[in-house]
């Protein structure tokens, strides 16, 4: 089976994410390698890979509300993302174009769960 290959097609949210982690993977290892930079790599890493994992861990939810959680994390780690962007970028660890590319798929990202969130809360309210 190739490995970019799962049961089911995976979802646009999903396949973004998961690029973008890879992204911040490559970014984490040049932060590390090139620059010696290693305490905010370390965050951007964390928080950049969280995104996927949070999607991923939502596609297995027992329930609309543990998959609004998760999303919400997924929202929150995203959020944070865009923080370390910022302040690697400020701090002149990444270029202007670095970060302008990585902050658009970040924002994109941002915005996509936001909606999934407000789609998701909106169905709960109309179940009650």
């Amino acid at each position: 089976m190739d490995k970019n290959m799962s049961y089911q097609s995976p979802s646009p949210l999903r396949t973004k994410s998961r690029n973008f982690a890879i992204r911040i993977i490559k970014l984490y290892q040049t932060l590390r390698t090139e620059k010696k930079e290693y305490i905010l790599s370390n965050q951007i890493l964390k928080s950049g890979t969280s995104i996927g994992a949070n999607i991923a861990e939502s596609e297995c939810a027992f329930s609309k509300k543990d998959f609004l959680a998760k999303v919400y994390i997924a929202l929150k780690e995203c959020n944070e993302t865009l923080y370390w962007l910022d302040l690697l970028h400020e701090t002149g660890y990444l270029t202007e174009e670095g970060f302008r590319s990585l902050w658009m798929d970040c924002n994109e990202l941002r915005k996509m769960l936001s909606a999934t969130t407000k789609t998701v809360s909106e169905h709960l309210e109309a179940e009650k």
